[in-house]
């Protein structure tokens, strides 16, 4: 039975690789992205099964019109994918304001207001399914993606939150956690801060630990994990994508499972009579 899928950030990388993978298989896609241009040859291919919609997610009232848009010409929304996101590189002293507040508010403000404006409509309905891009560094992280980290950290904590509130409506929450993929996340999609020659050692142990073969995954890959997540009777609240998450999650655990176990006693103390 065919979905319809509303995708924020469609018009290049994993938005616009399961955009396609959903038509080909003869779903309705809503398709929002800042430049509709970068959607005509979806258009072009898929005719009136895809909706293309000029959303810029930081913008609360045209994330509330795209989804009521999406709803009023397809009838119906199934799934909502929150894939709207970019990079931001620097260590934490070098990121400006200005930086700093543009990665929250796209990467955790922009998620909640589309979040936000489908959650009556899937309530009404008695089911949807949110799907909310985070990371493998939204429960880990990297040096030099701090406040990238950080922003993934937040849609974690926030996708969490929903799932237990609204599991009672028959609305499902999902978390994508990529490890590093050869999409343009890291390329023309990333914002660079201003360097501090002091981070230069960091920035080469990075550099030289990222440029390992078999770093990065193929994005065409994740395609056919995407459309088994949404056509689950029980999707599960994570969903890790590459054969680097789950190592790095279970070292990330074990150290914090160690530092917590050797500090529990200072821990109960503190806890009073």
């Amino acid at each position: 039975m065919s979905k319809t899928i509303l995708i924020t950030g469609a018009s290049r990388g994993f938005g616009k690789l399961w955009a396609e993978a959903f038509l080909k298989r003869g779903d309705k896609v809503a398709a929002t992205a800042r430049n509709l241009e970068a959607l005509d040859d979806l258009v072009a291919t898929y005719g009136d099964a895809i909706l293309p919609i000029q959303l810029d997610v930081n913008d609360r009232g045209q994330s509330f019109a795209a989804v009521q848009k999406a709803k009023a010409h397809f009838g119906t929304l199934d799934v909502v994918i929150n894939n709207a996101g970019f990079g931001l590189f620097g260590s934490i002293e070098e990121t400006s304001e200005a930086e700093a507040r543009a990665q929250i508010e796209t990467n955790v403000f922009g998620l909640l207001w589309v979040t936000q404006a489908v959650l009556p409509i899937f309530r009404e309905q008695g089911h949807g399914h949110i799907i909310q891009l985070s990371s493998i560094l939204g429960i880990t992280t990297l040096p030099l993606l701090g406040v990238y980290n950080a922003s993934k950290f937040a849609v974690e904590g926030l996708s969490e939150t929903l799932h237990q509130e609204v599991k009672q409506f028959g609305i499902n929450v999902t978390m994508i956690e990529p490890n590093g993929f050869a999409t343009d996340w890291a390329g023309a999609s990333a914002t660079h801060t201003q360097h501090l020659p002091v981070y230069d050692g960091v920035r080469a142990a990075f550099n030289e630990a990222t440029s390992q073969e078999g770093t990065f995954g193929d994005p065409n890959a994740t395609s056919a994990a995407v459309l088994k997540l949404v056509d689950s009777e029980n999707p599960p609240l994570r969903l890790f994508l590459g054969k680097h998450a789950l190592p790095f999650a279970k070292q990330a655990y074990e150290e914090r499972l160690d530092t917590w176990q050797k500090w529990d006693e200072v821990a109960v103390a503190a806890h009073g009579a």
